[in-house]
């Protein structure tokens, strides 16, 4: 069990929405719509309803061979009509559906007539190419316009696609491309980041060498570099050409609510990746859903999601939830803090961004430099803020609730997964809201804590966070990998429930605090404490900006505490800083954070969604092999 490591100042601290907030919102009543979502069948069919189907299902949940959960069968949709083609003959057909910006400050905007167009051009090429429902398709492009059109295409046809996040080495790139045995590569031929021009398409060309099921490959000219036509292989088309003289017209392929919609791969913090999939009618109404209802989604909203489409987040977030609720979604291409610290910020006072959902690692790397840029623009635009990708400090949520938000914009602290789809705790908009906890689950969802047998343990005690019903987003399997797929999430806990592979409390409230990942707890003197609450607990000192925990053996207390910390500016790590940090963490947690050693560093190795990989500080402390490194930020 969990030593109990609450935090009380933060747990009492609650801040109430605005009846401004209130009033717009689409949920007016919190534990009236968690009410609702305890008839399953009927809370999600009426979510199902906002879709426009070529055939209506048959049955809402089929839990017949659990845990290999079936939603809306019998239904018959397509996601890329329901995200672009039934907007165009609505007043929506000129509304921009994709704003996209770089750090060049280059902009184009798209409606959803020309997206529609667009779409339809590529999903006839993708036949031409001899692409055919259920085939895969990959994807290792930067964050761009085509990106978007190669996904949409996919659906429109009915082929699986696998996007490859544009950062991966070569060795990761290989690995996902033939794991999902991809028919069609998209690549571009570089990315611009914080300045320079990233090769995409050498590292695509070496990739290629060991693919042999890539029949085509398209490039896209993104940064102009001069790739001529004599230098393309007899299976390579630029994107541009590939297009040219294609119909504007294409029907939607009407596909089973359980057919695959895309295969992506885990960010590799917990070793190898695990090909997620997941499928068509349930995924759209999930992420649909919480999107409208957690972030109050509205048709004169400006949406802004900074994740990267090579993660779950931009899949759900930044594409294809924002599109089917017919928003104009913000597709940003570059750095936080490029070409300098304001970069985003600017982005917001220019075109009226109005919700902005962002990592906690961003925010704790801007809040090292204060109030200055968040200060130089004019941030009245926004009306929710959000964060995803792993747990956020108290002292960063206040940061980016005082600085960004100007105490006027609730912060939706979403927990969910690659593996969930959608958003399975946070907040709502009228929710009150403590700093550092993701609140409690979405309607629908019965998140509890457990112990090792499955037994519900007290409030204010921490345990395995279990999700004990099925949800429409869920994902179905792992690819070709049933076996694994049951072994790492279904039989750990007795009851065929979903181990979510997270440690996490509640408090008096029912409020969830997520501790960290259950191979990321601490054992010290016989107590067990989340990494993620000591990270906290560090933060929350003025000198600290970021910091990470590892445990270190110790003869008599089994484990104690090695900190990486990043100091603010203006902070030198010294005996008696050392001393004020020691005191600071034991005051916030209690006697059991017994911590051995602090070290100062510059950077933290992290996935490049954000996420600190423990194990791999832990690998380098004890002279071990790093194993995966695909994912490592740099």
């Amino acid at each position: 069990m969990v030593h109990d490591t609450t935090v009380l100042m933060d747990e009492k601290r609650v801040f109430k929405p605005s009846e401004d907030v209130k009033n717009r919102a689409h949920v007016k009543d919190w534990d009236a719509e968690i009410e609702k979502g305890k008839d399953l069948d009927k809370y999600w069919s009426e979510q199902a309803e906002q879709f426009e189907w070529f055939k209506k299902w048959d049955k809402v949940l089929d839990d017949s061979e659990k845990p290999f959960y079936k939603w809306f069968t019998g239904g018959k949709i397509n996601l890329a009509y329901n995200a672009v083609d039934r907007w165009i003959e609505t007043e929506k057909r000129n509304q921009i559906a994709i704003l996209y910006i770089n750090e060049r400050g280059h902009e184009k905007k798209i409606t959803y007539y020309e997206l529609y167009l667009e779409v339809n051009k590529l999903a006839n090429a993708l036949k031409n190419l001899g692409v055919k429902k259920g085939d895969t398709v990959s994807m290792y492009l930067p964050m761009c316009p085509e990106l978007l059109i190669a996904l949409l295409a996919c659906n429109k046809i009915g082929a699986v696609h696998s996007v490859v996040y544009s950062g991966l080495s070569v060795g990761a790139f290989v690995d996902r491309m033939n794991d999902a045995k991809a028919k069609v590569l998209f690549t571009a031929d570089g990315t611009y980041r914080r300045g320079k021009i990233i090769d995409l398409k050498k590292i695509a060309d070496e990739a290629i060498l060991q693919c042999p099921t890539i029949e085509t490959i398209v490039v896209v000219k993104h940064t102009g570099s001069d790739i001529e036509i004599s230098e393309l292989s007899g299976r390579e088309i630029f994107y541009e050409r590939l297009v040219e003289g294609e119909p504007v017209d294409c029907p939607p392929e009407p596909m089973d609510a359980e057919d695959p919609l895309f295969i992506l791969y885990t960010s590799g913090s917990t070793g190898k990746p695990k090909g997620v999939m997941h499928t068509t009618a349930g995924y759209m109404v999930g992420v649909a859903t919480t999107l409208r209802n957690i972030f109050d989604i509205h048709e004169d909203d400006m949406w802004w999601c900074t994740g990267d489409i090579g993660w779950i987040t931009g899949h759900s977030y930044v594409i294809y939830g924002p599109l089917l609720l017919g928003t104009t979604t913000v597709v940003y291409e570059g750095a936080p803090d490029y070409p300098d610290l304001g970069v985003w910020w600017k982005i917001v006072e220019k075109y009226g961004v109005t919700k902005f959902y962002t990592a906690p690692t961003a925010i704790r790397h801007l809040m090292r430099f204060g109030a200055r840029y968040t200060n130089l623009y004019n941030l009245s635009s926004l009306r929710i803020l959000g964060t995803v990708g792993e747990p956020i400090n108290p002292e960063a949520w206040m940061w980016y609730y005082t600085n960004v938000g100007k105490e006027k914009c609730p912060i939706m602290d979403t927990w969910w997964q690659t593996e969930t789809g959608m958003h399975l705790i946070s907040p709502l908009p009228v929710s009150p809201l403590k700093p550092g906890s993701c609140t409690r689950a979405f309607p629908g969802i019965d998140a509890q804590v457990v112990d090792e047998e499955g037994n519900q343990v007290p409030l204010g005690k921490g345990g395995y966070l279990v999700v004990k019903n099925p949800w429409p987003s869920m994902f179905r399997t792992l690819y070709k990998d049933k076996e694994r797929f049951l072994d790492v999430y279904w039989k750990d806990i007795p009851g065929c429930v979903y181990k979510a592979g997270d440690m996490v409390r509640q408090d008096e409230d029912g409020y969830f605090w997520i501790q960290g990942r259950s191979d990321d707890v601490l054992k010290i003197a016989g107590h067990r404490i989340g990494s993620a609450e000591v990270e906290s607990a560090f933060v929350s000192h003025p000198a600290v900006a970021e910091a990470a925990v590892i445990g270190r053996s110790d003869p008599i207390k089994g484990e104690v505490i090695k900190a990486f910390v990043i100091l603010r500016e203006g902070n030198e790590l010294k005996t008696q800083l050392i001393e004020d940090l020691k005191k600071h963490v034991r005051y916030e947690l209690g006697p059991v954070a017994v911590l051995g050693e602090i070290v100062e560093v510059d950077k933290l190795p992290k996935t490049r969604s954000g996420k600190i990989m423990r194990r791999i500080l832990r690998a380098q402390e004890e002279g071990e092999d790093l194993g995966d490194t695909s994912t490592l930020e740099e």
